[in-house]
C-alpha cells in the first residue's frame, strides 16, 4: 500500500512510520507542518525509497487533494494535542483538529480513499478515581478541554462523512502514549529529561490523577491492525491495561533512574484536570485479535528512559524553551 501519514514527524505518527517500515512492505508519505511538535530527526535513518517527507499543512486543500489522489490510504495523526497549550490559546486546536480534519475527509471522499482517524480517550471526559468502569466504544462524549472538545468534534465529522457520503473510514481512540520521540513538554518525557539534566521532576497537585498508559509501538501495531482488518464505519478503543496515577509514574521514573523516589516537587494543578482515564479494548482484541507487546509498564518505561538517555541530541534542543514556558506559567 501507499500510505499518507499526516503528522508523521510528530511523536505517535513517527512511531507509526517506523513500525510500518519494520513490519510491512508499504511505502509512506509523511505530511507534516513541522511545527514545534514535529521533528525531521524523528524520521532519521528510514529508507529514502520508502519514506518521503512533504512539509505542508493539512489546511492546504490543494496540497491535500494532490497527495490523497496518489495514495491508497490516509492515516490521520496530525493534531494540536497538548492540553496546557489549548488552555492558553485554543484557536490552533480549532484550525488543525476541526478544519484540518474536514479538509482531509473531503479529499478522501472525492477520491474514494481509505481513511483512518486517530483520536483520544479524552473525548469521553473523565471517570471518578474509585469508579470501576472503563471507557468503551458506546461511552457518551463528554470532553472537558479545548483540546479534547476539538478532537471530539473531529471524530463526529468523520462519523458523519461515513454515514452521509460513504467515506471509507475507521476511528480509533487511544489511551495515553509514551515511548521514543515524544516532545519533552509531555508528562513522562518531561520527568525523564528533568532527572537526566539534574532537575527535580514536577507533579501537578497531589498526583492522584490516573492515566491509562500504552507504549507507542503498541498503539502503532493496533492502528495497522485496524487499517488492515477493521470494519468501515467502526470505532475501536486502543489500550493496554496500563492504569497508573501520576504520582506512581514519577516515583517509578526516579527509581529506575537510581534516584530517591520522593525527589520531586509539587506544582499548582492544571485547571479542569481530568481525574481518571481507563480504556476497555475488548472489541479490538476479540474482533481483530490484537494484543499489546508491552503488557508490563515497568518494562516499557525502562526502555523509554534508556531511549532518552541515549538520544540527548534529539531532545536537548527542545528542553530549555519548554522549561522556560512552564516556569512562566508557574508549573
Amino acid at each position: 500500500m501507499r500510505l499518507l501519514v499526516t503528522g508523521g514527524a510528530g511523536f505517535i505518527g513517527s512511531n507509526f512510520v517506523h513500525h510500518v517500515i519494520e513490519h510491512t512492505d508499504h511505502t509512506v508519505t509523511v505530511l507534516d507542518a513541522l511545527t514545534y511538535a514535529g521533528n525531521r530527526a524523528s524520521l532519521a535513518g528510514l529508507p529514502a525509497d520508502r519514506v518521503e517527507l512533504v512539509v505542508g499543512n493539512i489546511l492546504d486543500a490543494a496540497l491535500v487533494d494532490d497527495l490523497i489522489a496518489e495514495h491508497d490510504a490516509v492515516v490521520h495523526y496530525a493534531a494540536e494535542s497538548h492540553n496546557d497549550n489549548s488552555l492558553h490559546d485554543p484557536r490552533p486546536f480549532l484550525d488543525t483538529n476541526i478544519v484540518g480534519t474536514y479538509t482531509l475527509i473531503e479529499a478522501a471522499r472525492r477520491h474514494g480513499t481509505r481513511f483512518h482517524h486517530i483520536s483520544t480517550d479524552e473525548v469521553y471526559g473523565d471517570l471518578e478515581l474509585d469508579d470501576p468502569a472503563r471507557f468503551t466504544e458506546s461511552t457518551p462524549y463528554n470532553p472537558s478541554s479545548p483540546y479534547s472538545s476539538t478532537k471530539a468534534g473531529s471524530d463526529l465529522l468523520v462519523r458523519a462523512w461515513v454515514r452521509s457520503f460513504g467515506l471509507q473510514a475507521t476511528i480509533s481512540n487511544c489511551s495515553n502514549n509514551y515511548g521514543p520521540y515524544q516532545h519533552v513538554e509531555k508528562f513522562i518525557p518531561r520527568q525523564i529529561t528533568n532527572v537526566l539534566t539534574g532537575e527535580r521532576p514536577k507533579l501537578y497537585g497531589a498526583g492522584l490523577n490516573v492515566r491509562d498508559w500504552i507504549h507507542a509501538d503498541d498503539h502503532s501495531s493496533a492502528v495497522l491492525t485496524i487499517l488492515q482488518s477493521g470494519v468501515i464505519g467502526e470505532t475501536y478503543l486502543i489500550g493496554a491495561d496500563g492504569e497508573k496515577d501520576n504520582k506512581s509514574v514519577v516515583e517509578r521514573i526516579l527509581t529506575l533512574c537510581g534516584q530517591p523516589s520522593d525527589a520531586y516537587d509539587h506544582v499548582v494543578d492544571r485547571p479542569g484536570h481530568d481525574l481518571r482515564y481507563a480504556i476497555d479494548s475488548t472489541k479490538l482484541r476479540t474482533e481483530l485479535g490484537w494484543l499489546p507487546r508491552y503488557s508490563d509498564f515497568d518494562g516499557g518505561l525502562a526502555a523509554t528512559i534508556e531511549w532518552y538517555r541515549n538520544n540527548e541530541a534529539w531532545w536537548r534542543p527542545q528542553k530549555a524553551a519548554t522549561e522556560a514556558r512552564y516556569t512562566a506559567q508557574g508549573q
